[in-house]
């Protein structure tokens, strides 16, 4: 294990760059998982990190050290508090980081089952909570804008809790070819729509377009969708959430599919 213990050590300088620039992590296609549960995630999924960054309680916890036994192999660096506090956004920083490579997407739009597209979505939290939601609603791929925040930050990381690990994951793609590639129905939600999303069929393959917190979807991702829907509301409640709307239409189809 290797201690650091300058800030002008190279390696820290690097992770440095890495943690607070999205341009740095597009460049080294490297990411950083910040807390044990991400790398318990990580793991799970059956990939390594590059190298372990700690902190000295680390080795006080129990539930670490035993994840580190299963990766003998993977290095570890030791910084002192105040260093690791620099690398992590986190309030109360956890004990451990795992820098990893950010991986790339293994198949096209073509040969996805049940996929997102999603148009400068700009909140991590929201981001991260639609990727959340759809790993646990048994998506396969995600394509995403280039308007939307980067998706392998530490704060669209931690709002998924894992769910980039179950997702094929396509960054600044052009979603009207996306689209038009897909070989099944694509849907999207429009308070205009003339069926509401429970009356839709969405039994078999599909795919949802969900857009900007603000200002919706485009209106050339509108034109091309097979079928527009609308989520009832009560009351006088016009709009949901973006990430809860898109929950709700995700859960939908998944209930029709095992019903």
């Amino acid at each position: 294990m290797k201690h650091i213990t300058s800030r002008d050590n190279s390696f820290f300088k690097a992770l440095l760059k890495l943690s607070g620039s999205s341009r740095q992590r597009q460049k080294e296609r490297q990411s950083l998982l910040d807390g044990i549960h991400l790398l318990q995630a990580y793991l799970s999924s059956g990939q390594q990190p590059q190298h372990l960054i700690v902190t000295e309680a680390a080795f006080a916890n129990r539930e670490l050290t035993g994840l580190l036994k299963k990766i003998p192999d993977v290095p570890i660096t030791q910084l002192p508090d105040s260093f690791f506090a620099e690398l992590s956004d986190l309030k109360t920083p956890s004990c451990i980081l795992a820098l990893i490579n950010i991986p790339n997407p293994t198949f096209s739009p073509a040969h996805s089952k049940f996929c997102l597209l999603l148009e400068d979505i700009q909140d991590p939290g929201n981001l991260g909570s639609i990727l959340r939601s759809a790993a646990g609603a048994g998506c396969d791929a995600i394509f995403l804008s280039k308007g939307c925040a980067d998706v392998w930050s530490p704060k669209v990381l931690r709002a998924a809790m894992g769910g980039h690990f179950a997702l094929d994951i396509h960054e600044s793609m052009n979603l009207l070819s996306v689209a038009q590639a897909l070989p099944y129905k694509l849907f999207a939600t429009s308070p205009h729509a003339k069926i509401n999303l429970y009356q839709a069929d969405l039994r078999g393959d599909c795919a949802f377009a969900i857009g900007n917190e603000g200002i919706g979807l485009s209106q050339d991702l509108l034109a091309v969708a097979h079928q527009l829907v609308s989520i009832p509301m009560h009351g006088k409640t016009e709009s949901l959430n973006v990430a809860a709307a898109t929950a709700v239409c995700l859960f939908e189809a998944t209930r029709q599919r095992i019903a």
